[in-house]
């Protein structure tokens, strides 16, 4: 499993977008692949000066984004 999302990372950043969109990028991984996969995401993007847009229902990976905005009954919050 986390083989095929850091290959799609690879792809969505392959080149260098200035806005990558991720949805649940890590939602079918284990904890532990789940944070490799994020760690390399995120290298990648703040490396390239991207940024990224993130929908996860998954409180960890939104604790490691710089900034989070919730989506309340259809409301950002």
């Amino acid at each position: 499993g986390g083989e095929q999302q850091r290959v799609a990372v690879a792809r969505a950043l392959a080149n260098r977008p200035s806005l990558v969109l991720a949805d649940e990028p890590t939602g079918n991984l284990d904890e532990a692949t789940s944070n490799r996969v994020l760690a390399e995401f995120l290298a990648l993007v703040r490396g390239e000066g991207s940024a990224a847009l993130v929908a996860t229902h998954n409180e960890r990976l939104a604790a490691k984004m710089d900034r989070v905005v919730r989506l309340h009954e259809g409301v950002l919050v």
